[in-house]
């Protein structure tokens, strides 16, 4: 399946302009081919205004946001690959969305299928799965 991450970021900025605030993402600017102006970076990350009165030609497409926008009065082309994107918010309330890791980011930490070892012994489908031996974890994470 195709990422989910571009389309949770179009939702939400729509939903912020329609609520008249002022989109803002926040961008792991140390991610591969993110072009940002250096000045703006801090600790490996930077904030962008992508309200449409602060951007010229933005483009939320599958792979990456591109738009221009000005620094120190002077108009520079950005390019933020989605999986830069760390979050898309409201300047005005804080609300918005931390996006979730792609699930082709890192290790695959989906479910497994279950397939019975004969030579254990356990392929009577009666008998309740065994737990995943210890370092496997499951899918899910706590987000707080």
């Amino acid at each position: 399946m195709t990422s989910n991450r571009p389309y949770l970021l179009r939702a939400l900025y729509e939903w912020i302009n329609d609520n008249n605030l002022t989109p803002y993402i926040l961008v792991d600017a140390t991610q591969p081919d993110v072009m940002v102006p250096a000045s703006t970076v801090k600790d490996g990350k930077v904030v962008l205004n992508i309200a449409m009165r602060a951007v010229e030609s933005l483009e939320l497409g599958n792979e990456a946001l591109t738009f221009k926008a000005r620094f120190g009065g002077v108009s520079q082309f950005l390019y933020v690959p989605v999986a830069a994107v760390l979050a898309i918010y409201a300047q005005e309330t804080g609300q918005g969305m931390m996006l979730p890791a792609d699930e082709n980011d890192g290790e695959d930490e989906g479910l497994e299928a279950y397939e019975p070892d004969p030579e254990s012994g356990d392929a009577d489908p009666d008998d309740p799965p065994k737990p995943p031996a210890p370092g496997k974890g499951g899918h899910l994470r706590i987000v707080k």
